[in-house]
């Protein structure tokens, strides 16, 4: 299937690696021109360095932190200077720490808020201007399945990502005029860097190790596995597409099955 995406101008953000850089491939595959953001510029330029040398299509790298707002405005502005406009925003942020509600204090969960919801509100507010002068905007936020199932010791996550999604599903319905879609994408246990992470702290918290909580987590999936990376950004892919273009609005599940609720 043609996604129609050669020549998109794409920004992913937090994509020097996990599911944000494999987004990024993939959307460099299908013949787009990409930019990648993240704090960590020697990152960035290594995973710029290597998509590119695969699929022979030009990755940029802006430095940026999505959870302050000036500097979404100037990755925004640097992103749309540098592909010469903006077609697809992509929504990505490093999740919250893991941890009970007893584990944060209100600065943590103001670090959290400001991270996980409001860089998804100011890339937006930023990113609009160039998004409605496009014929194929879209966005997608990569959110989490703990969107709709809470996760065990991922308070912050069960508490904000829920909000990021009312945010995408009002936005579909607002800008639906302006020909711009706007979808979630919700990842189940994926193999990054971030769920190794998760992996460890719950063993710590439970005094376990890492395999222990890794077979724990995989019962609770249908396919008996956690996904690929590259099995959520076809998905992702596929939804920022114009090949997607009468879906707007939904909150897809890539987690195995992960997710019991019918709706």
């Amino acid at each position: 299937m043609d996604l129609g995406l050669r020549g998109a101008k794409v920004l992913v953000t937090a994509a020097s690696q996990g599911l944000g850089a494999a987004t990024a491939r993939q959307f460099s595959r299908e013949g787009a021109q990409v930019v990648i953001s993240s704090r960590t510029l020697s990152d960035l330029q290594e995973t710029a360095s290597a998509i590119n040398a695969e699929t022979g299509n030009p990755v940029y790298t802006v430095q940026g932190d999505v959870s302050d707002d000036i500097s979404n405005q100037r990755l925004i502005r640097n992103a749309a200077e540098t592909l010469n406009g903006l077609d697809i925003l992509v929504l990505n942020a490093g999740g919250p720490p893991a941890g009970s509600f007893e584990d944060f204090d209100l600065a943590g969960w103001q670090d959290a808020i400001q991270l996980t919801l409001l860089s998804a509100i100011s890339l937006t507010r930023h990113a609009l201007p160039y998004l409605k002068r496009s014929g194929r905007a879209s966005i997608l936020a990569v959110v989490s399945v703990a969107a709709r199932q809470p996760v065990h010791n991922l308070t912050l996550s069960n508490t904000l990502r829920p909000a990021v999604v009312g945010l995408t599903k009002t936005l579909s319905d607002e800008l639906a005029s302006s020909n711009i879609r706007v979808n979630s994408i919700l990842p189940g246990l994926t193999e990054t860097a971030r769920i190794s992470n998760l992996m460890q702290a719950r063993a710590e918290k439970n005094q376990t190790s890492q395999e222990d909580e890794r077979k724990f987590s995989t019962a609770d999936i249908p396919m008996g596995r956690f996904g690929r990376p590259e099995e959520f950004a076809n998905a992702a892919v596929f939804l920022a597409s114009p090949a997607a273009s009468f879906i707007t609005g939904i909150a897809l599940a890539v987690d195995g099955g992960h997710i019991r609720a019918t709706l």
